[in-house]
């Protein structure tokens, strides 16, 4: 009899221990509804993002949208109302942003043929020729080159967790001036031209460095006038502070 009764009641917790399935159940269904959600606005207008909300709600039995979502839907008449996912969960980088806002200055003012950004690996680097900044022969800043340097420094210093590494560059075209006795002293005077530049628009200056590199890295063979024209340039890499 006792027997018996103790192997009712191991049938009876072997029975409890089975309720975590409900729980991992409901679990795994609102992981897949959320996962659903994503995929759905990742390139959904205002309307159909709102719509899936709502029936997701309904569906919950919510009572109120999260805070988060309502925010997300009060979007401006003015602006573009498309929602791309990285931005909505805040995902999206912060070179990325950095990146994305040089380029939008750049296709302003048209002038991709002076100034290009990239990101490499970890480091965005931010090109502009040297025509662009400087006469030939020259590191004394043209007029024309503030308003440029004036909009890099809105944008970096709306990301001030980033270093800047100023690099001056030259074609292979050996010079050699009392001011200028070779292209080392050329593109290093640049660099720290546009690093005294930037520190009178009040950019930090523990964020910045200047280094002249010559002809030692060129972006293409010195072959020609336009390739020695692509390589006479300076360099901004911009690298988060503490790696």
């Amino acid at each position: 009899m006792r027997n018996r009764r103790n192997l009712n009641t191991d049938e009876f917790l072997e029975d409890d221990d089975t309720g975590w399935i409900v729980t991992f159940s409901d679990l795994m269904t609102l992981l897949l509804v959320f996962f659903i959600l994503l995929f759905s606005i990742s390139s959904l207008n205002q309307k159909k993002f709102e719509s899936v909300l709502e029936s997701i709600r309904i569906s919950l039995n919510a009572e109120k949208r999260p805070l988060a979502m309502m925010e997300v839907l009060e979007i401006p008449e003015t602006i573009d109302k498309t929602i791309r996912i990285d931005e909505l969960t805040g995902l999206a980088s912060r070179k990325d942003r950095i990146e994305k806002d040089i380029k939008s200055y750049i296709s302003k003012h048209k002038i991709q043929d002076n100034v290009n950004v990239s990101i490499l690996d970890d480091k965005i680097v931010v090109q502009i020729r040297g025509t662009a900044l400087f006469d030939s022969g020259d590191a004394v800043l043209k007029p024309s080159a503030e308003p440029v340097l004036k909009e890099l420094v809105t944008v970096f210093e709306a990301y001030d967790e980033y270093n800047i590494n100023i690099k001056g560059h030259t074609d292979n075209v050996p010079i050699s001036t009392i001011r200028y006795p070779s292209n080392w002293e050329l593109s290093a005077i640049r660099a720290t031209n546009v690093l005294r530049f930037f520190i009178s628009q009040g950019i930090n200056p523990l964020r910045l460095t200047a280094t002249g590199y010559g002809s030692l890295m060129p972006l293409r063979p010195n072959s020609s006038p336009e390739n020695r024209a692509a390589n006479r340039r300076v360099e901004f890499v911009l690298e988060k502070r503490g790696r």
